[in-house]
């Protein structure tokens, strides 16, 4: 099974890898062989998840801080991985985060916030990640983005489900501009069994 998706030579990196989603799918691209570097806010995090990664699959990560709500921290990640790595064959954005609010109490700067890291942050870092892979003839990237991308639910979550649309439509013309020499899919999870849902699990098993 190991080389059906075998992914040795392969260099990914994953934003948003600190936790949840993004953390198991940093786990698994290492576990399949690839030389992954993880980036998200926070150092301490950062360093946690790559513990628990060296624990689970015996490989290590480099870690990267990046503030993916503001271009010039995402041009600063690029340039040190690039200088550090040579290249990133695999670019997986797995941040965002849901903050909820019902539309007659949405501050609007909670939405903008949103939009900045779940969509605005990812174009950027496809911008700048991708222009890479195409002028190097390779590339892959992976947007996680939500079931509630294609289907509104209540609770509060209008500003959320706006951004994961906005990053379908974002993932389809990013594998127009890109392709065809790196191709560019979104995956859609359903609620996971991550901490920033265990409270949301507990109160609705």
């Amino acid at each position: 099974m190991n080389d059906l998706f075998n992914l040795e030579g392969k260099k990914a990196i994953v934003i948003g890898g600190a936790g949840g989603i993004g953390e198991g799918i940093a786990e698994a691209l290492a576990f399949y062989g690839a030389d992954v570097s993880i980036a998200s806010r926070k150092m301490e995090a950062l360093l946690k998840a790559k513990d628990k990664i060296k624990e689970h699959v015996n490989k290590d990560v480099t870690v990267y801080t990046v503030d993916a709500s503001k271009e010039d921290s995402i041009i600063a990640l690029v340039d040190t991985v690039l200088k550090e790595k040579d290249h990133i064959d695999i670019l997986v954005n797995a941040q965002g985060y849901n903050v909820k609010y019902d539309i007659q109490d949405l501050p609007i700067e909670v939405m903008k916030g949103m939009f900045d890291v779940n969509v605005i942050g990812i174009a950027m870092l496809c911008k700048h990640f991708g222009k890479h892979m195409k002028d190097r003839g390779y590339g892959k990237i992976i947007n996680v983005s939500s079931t509630r991308g294609s289907r509104a639910c209540g609770g509060g979550n209008t500003s959320y489900c706006s951004t994961k649309g906005a990053l379908n439509m974002l993932t389809r013309t990013l594998a127009v501009d890109l392709g065809p020499e790196v191709t560019v899919n979104a995956i859609g999870p359903t609620n996971t069994v991550t901490p920033m849902m265990e409270s949301i699990i507990a109160e609705h098993p």
